[in-house]
């Protein structure tokens, strides 16, 4: 599939990351992944699946406090690190039609699926394929800027494919540039593969936090069996999951693409 996007240099938003997090369960979030994603508008969503037969009500009296208070512990470390998340606690029994569903109301541009780490200093960015590389400057630079990270964009090509990897991380890197990333702190480099999934994953253990686009399917399918959460499973650092901008009313969209715009992605 050839490599396609809209041609987004002017369209720059802050950045909202959703960390949803399991917890009744215990699980929690690291302090130094919480300063990297302080510069971001955050999202806390406290989930608890619920087994098919509890009403949530019966469920919110009964586990409500238990699960605000972890929520609120939460949060504390983001407000230790500078930040200031909003909370969210829900109790569900489809934990991703949940996690779908407060992505689009608040309107993501990511989801991170946490796995320890310690500080960040690494960040890794996989592409793929088709990516809305403005929006993936707009949260790189924000998370990134203020800190030392370093940043690696790493085309990634299939054998046989029409993806263009070196095109693609010349644009992300363009991009990031333009929205006031160091260069210094920036590198590039491409490679073709048969198995892209898995080289993803055998180099999570060099990395601290890995940054990539959700694919084809909603965030529902990133999250829970598709790309992104094959590379959590198998990998030791935090995946942040880019998500598509939504769709562009009709009345407001240009009508011509600009001169580097690639024809869309079919």
């Amino acid at each position: 599939m050839p490599d396609t996007q809209p041609d987004d240099l002017a369209i720059r938003e802050p950045p909202v990351v959703l960390l949803p997090l399991a917890v009744l369960e215990g699980q929690t979030v690291p302090e130094p992944l919480a300063a990297y994603l302080a510069p971001a508008e955050v999202i806390v969503l406290g989930y608890h699946v619920l087994p098919e037969q509890t009403p949530t009500e019966q469920a919110s009296l009964q586990f409500e406090d238990r699960a605000r208070e972890a929520v609120d512990d939460v949060a504390e470390t983001f407000r230790g690190a500078g930040g200031d998340p909003e909370t969210r606690v829900v109790f569900t029994h489809d934990r991703r039609q949940t996690i779908d569903r407060v992505a689009d109301e608040v309107g993501a541009t990511a989801v991170l699926i946490p796995n320890p780490t310690g500080a960040i200093e690494e960040v890794l960015v996989p592409i793929r394929g088709s990516i809305d590389d403005g929006r993936l400057a707009d949260l790189i630079a924000t998370l990134s800027t203020a800190g030392d990270a370093r940043v690696t964009l790493w085309g990634v090509a299939t054998e046989g494919s029409e993806f263009d990897p070196e095109r693609a991380v010349e644009r992300a890197a363009a991009r990031l540039r333009d929205r006031g990333f160091d260069g210094a702190r920036l590198a590039t480099e491409t490679s073709v593969t048969d198995a892209p999934l898995r080289d993803i994953v055998d180099r999570s253990a060099e990395v601290d936090v890995i940054a990539m686009r959700e694919g084809a399917e909603s965030i529902v399918g990133a999250l829970l069996g598709d790309d992104a959460e094959r590379v959590a499973t198998g990998a030791v650092a935090p995946v942040l999951v880019l998500r598509d901008r939504p769709p562009v009313d009709a009345a407001t969209e240009p009508t011509h693409p600009g001169p580097d715009a690639d024809p869309p992605e079919t």
